[in-house]
């Protein structure tokens, strides 16, 4: 007899980076110039979050890219941010992605609060957050990308696959 698991599996993924562009004017089109910028250079993004500012005139859009592209992606976006007004560009190396995957995972609210809350609770801060109804994905700083796929597996009960 199989047991149903919430969780079927934890991944990691230590060749990542993370980007912003700062306070990008909220109007129509301007996502499309910014990831038509990158797309042109072949950059492929992952996780990207919109945050809002009061008053709704300007967001933040992070996303991470391969580290390997952090480089041509940051040329890509401070012009972007010239074209747009945005205010500015962050950049930030330090990131691995751990993902848990497993069935309908947006109906069980309490899987994303025992991850992001045993994460928390060994000291690790979490950078980033992307969910989808099959993944769940924390961006982290690199060195604590083993010990976070770590807890996740002790906190899943994941069997080895060796």
């Amino acid at each position: 007899m199989e047991i149903y698991r919430a969780v079927s599996g934890v991944t990691v993924d230590r060749d990542q980076a993370r980007l912003a562009i700062l306070k990008v004017p909220d109007r129509p089109g301007i996502a499309g110039d910014i990831f038509g910028a990158l797309a042109q250079r072949r950059v492929g993004v992952d996780m990207i979050i919109q945050a809002f500012h009061e008053g709704g005139l300007v967001n933040d859009i992070t996303f991470t890219v391969k580290r390997s592209d952090l480089n041509t992606a940051r040329a890509a976006l401070e012009e972007a941010a010239s074209r747009t007004g945005a205010e500015g560009v962050l950049a930030d190396e330090d990131v691995a992605k751990v993902s848990i995957v497993g069935a309908g995972l947006m109906d069980q609210p309490d899987v994303a609060a025992r991850m992001f809350s045993a994460l928390g609770g060994a000291g690790i801060n979490i950078k980033m957050i992307s969910t989808s109804e099959i993944r769940i994905s924390c961006a982290v700083s690199d060195k604590d990308a083993e010990r976070a796929v770590r807890i996740v597996h002790d906190l899943f009960h994941l069997e080895s696959d060796s």
